[in-house]
């Protein structure tokens, strides 16, 4: 019989992939030490309304914009390229992340959202474009599912330290400080283990002048902007299970005579949230590879809606809340592994390899303006009552043939 290897079930790729995907593990870590329970926080512990929460998340998305555009024009320059843009996201973030730790009022959550806002936006583009520089045909996807599948483990070994740290502790703030160590850490790991993979065009600087000239093609490529109206509108999805979504449960969902689960119930539900795209990443990958990128985004739309009228019946339902939870998050789970690794494949495609840097950057312009318009939309259907929070998931369900008839137009485009 053969034997069995460990390392057969693995990608092989790279080992800078590898290094990378440690890097995201760790500073995702920290955010999920944050991720579900900053909202809560801010309302329960600091005082502020719901709307007030969701205009000072989503005003990072502002910074953000800007950062994208810095992040995208610093990869692809021969000054700063892949790793010094990272390095100064990293120390950008961390900064941000003592910040908020110390907020006491709307002042201080805005002023430290457009802090990280400005590092996330540096983040994205290099860290995503090193890996399309590593890597090449079908071996891309699965680079993509691995920094994934790091991020999602990073986040739930985050969510459930950070679930058990508030329920022993009941300190929130020192959920961001940890936020802010962990990207400390990314810069000591990117500083010594991560070498530059920017390769120039020709022997020569490109200039400002031609950066500009790259934003110029990229914004006049269809294909592109096509589908990033559609990459928008999952970016705002994901935005409400990270924002809208945890006070949803808190404060809608009637479990007996108590109305909202407990802060241990939701950080169990996230957690196995994280864990199904934790497992789930790399087989959804091999299985949507014989789909072209739009179908397996047609899929992922599918997903999104089952869910998202699941979690809607959550709050409606008399009884079976828990389970409602659990079915609509595992819809959503899935829905998330199935975007992201085929949404990040597709621009590289797209993207002249002189100008993935602005290409992936315009792709990270849409989780900016998703996570814009996504918080402070569910804090204002969350303020209007329960019949608005309900029916807010369920709207969030219709959207999504939108989304589909979009990626069908996208589809018949890149045939052509």
């Amino acid at each position: 019989m053969p034997k069995f290897q460990l390392s057969s079930w693995f990608p092989r790729l790279p080992h800078q992939v590898w290094i990378l995907a440690a890097g995201r593990f760790l500073s995702q870590s920290g955010t999920g030490f944050t991720l579900f329970y900053a909202p809560i926080f801010f309302v329960d512990g600091v005082g502020l309304s719901a709307t007030a929460v969701g205009i000072g998340l989503g005003s990072g998305s502002v910074s953000g914009i800007f950062g994208r555009v810095l992040g995208g024009s610093f990869c692809d320059s021969k000054f700063w390229g892949r790793r010094r843009t990272l390095l100064l996201a990293a120390i950008i973030s961390a900064v941000a992340s003592f910040v908020l730790a110390a907020t006491n009022d709307f002042a201080g959550l805005i002023a430290g959202n457009l802090l990280m806002g400005l590092g996330v936006g540096l983040y994205w583009p290099p860290t995503e474009t090193m890996v399309a520089d590593l890597t090449e045909g079908e071996q891309r996807q699965e680079a993509f599912a691995l920094t994934r599948l790091a991020d999602n483990l990073g986040l739930q070994v985050g969510i459930i330290l950070g679930g058990f740290l508030i329920e022993v502790t009941g300190n929130y703030r020192s959920l961001f400080i940890i936020d802010g160590i962990s990207f400390l850490v990314l810069f000591a790991v990117v500083a010594i283990a991560i070498a530059e993979t920017y390769k120039p065009a020709n022997s020569g600087d490109r200039g400002s002048k031609n950066l500009e000239n790259g934003w110029m093609v990229a914004l006049s490529d269809r294909s592109l902007l096509v589908y990033a109206l559609v990459n928008t509108l999952f970016t705002l999805y994901i935005s409400q299970i990270q924002t809208t979504m945890p006070l949803y449960f808190s404060k809608f969902v009637a479990v007996g005579t108590e109305k909202g689960f407990s802060t241990g119930t939701i950080t169990v539900l996230f957690a196995f949230s994280t864990f199904l795209t934790v497992a789930l990443q790399l087989p959804v990958v091999k299985i949507l590879r014989p789909f072209s990128h739009p179908k397996a985004l047609m899929i992922s739309a599918l997903l999104w809606g089952m869910g998202f009228i699941a979690i809607g019946l959550t709050g409606m339902a008399a009884t079976g809340n828990l389970l409602l939870a659990v079915l609509g998050l595992s819809f959503l789970s899935v829905a998330t592994v199935a975007y992201t690794p085929f949404a990040s494949a597709l621009v590289v495609d797209l993207a002249p390899e002189s100008l993935r840097g602005v290409y992936l950057a315009v792709n990270s312009q849409c989780w900016a303006i998703g996570y814009l318009i996504g918080p402070p939309l569910g804090g204002l259907a969350l303020d209007r009552g329960k019949l608005a929070a309900d029916n807010f998931w369920l709207g969030l369900a219709l959207s999504v043939g939108a989304a589909i008839v979009i990626l069908q137009k996208l589809d018949r485009m890149l045939k052509k």
